[in-house]
């Protein structure tokens, strides 16, 4: 599998990241443990978490998602041939929030005690927080990294004059710099990515990593109408925003196109993403070994020009 930079990190990436946000969600440990058994036997060492990852879950408190990979990890004694991302700053409780630098180094720890590592590889913002300045934020990053407990850092949901006033910040003071941006991106949703975030990101070299690439589910094609709402815990709460004509114009399109390819419209819309100059990596999810079949054959997927053209029109 051919590995794509991360920004300028240093880190190098399959071109699909295999998001755990569903662990000790709609996934136990068990069988998460064999989803990313799978995962890493297909080569997708990618992996993304959150601090906050199930908090909620009625009964979680967050952390559970990564305690559940740290003990995969410890069991199967593969730290080093993962690339770990996790994020900090959304309310965890308790006044536990933001990008502080005091909450953050109290954050780190808790996700490295979770994860049982001593190293984070890529630690991200998981949303901007504008009660603290971005000099502050940057300077905590930048004793995790010379303290070697994080090797790089990246932003999630920052508008593109945020991020890129985060940018100016690390140059002008010798700081790290995100090197990627976490955004939702996928054919249903465009609009937030293109145009200014993507400008800032292209002209930054930045990685570029997208979430709710299958918009929640409906990019596979097993929501067609109101009825399909139950085939999944968050089928009724995503998808109705999609059941529209610009949404089913998306689903003919990846029809069409899985049949001319014999791909899974799930393959077909991660191998659009992965074809946009611009996208280091799509995260998408799976809750059953099967599933991660689709994502792997999204990475061998190459789409024609004429396909990726047809889809860009049917989500325009």
């Amino acid at each position: 599998m051919k590995l794509r930079p991360l920004g300028r990190s240093g880190l190098t990436v399959p071109p699909l990241c295999f998001g755990c946000n569903v662990f000790g969600w709609t996934v136990d440990e068990s069988a998460s443990f064999r989803l990313l058994d799978t995962v890493l036997d297909h080569g997708l060492n990618f992996l993304d978490t959150a601090d906050v990852y199930s908090r909620w879950v009625p009964g979680h408190t967050g952390g559970e998602s990564e305690t559940i990979i740290g003990k995969w990890m410890k069991a199967r004694g593969n730290r080093a041939r993962i690339i770990l991302a996790t994020k900090v700053g959304m309310d965890m409780g308790d006044g536990r929030v933001g990008l502080k630098p005091d909450y953050i180094a109290r954050a780190v720890e808790d996700s490295l005690r979770r994860l049982q590592t001593d190293t984070i590889d890529l630690y991200q913002s998981h949303k901007d927080d504008e009660t603290t300045p971005q000099e502050e934020t940057l300077a905590a990053y930048d004793k995790l990294i010379k303290a070697g407990k994080v090797r790089a850092i990246g932003a999630s949901n920052f508008s593109a004059a945020r991020l890129q006033n985060a940018l100016d910040i690390s140059k002008q003071n010798g700081l790290p710099r995100y090197e990627c941006l976490q955004p939702e991106y996928s054919l249903a949703e465009r609009a937030s990515y293109e145009g200014a975030l993507q400008r800032v990101c292209e002209a930054n070299d930045l990685g570029v990593i997208t979430f709710f690439s299958l918009a929640a589910g409906f990019l596979t094609g097993k929501y067609r109408s109101e009825a399909d709402y139950g085939k999944s815990p968050r089928g009724a709460r995503g998808i109705p925003k999609y059941m529209n004509p610009r949404g089913m114009r998306i689903l003919a399109g990846l029809d069409e196109i899985a049949a001319e390819t014999r791909a899974e419209p799930a393959a077909i819309a991660l191998a659009w993403l992965m074809a946009k100059p611009s996208i280091t990596a799509p995260i998408a999810s799976a809750t059953k070994p099967a599933h991660v079949e689709t994502l792997v054959a999204a990475t061998k997927l190459e789409l024609t020009k004429s396909q990726i053209e047809r889809l860009d029109t049917a989500s325009t």
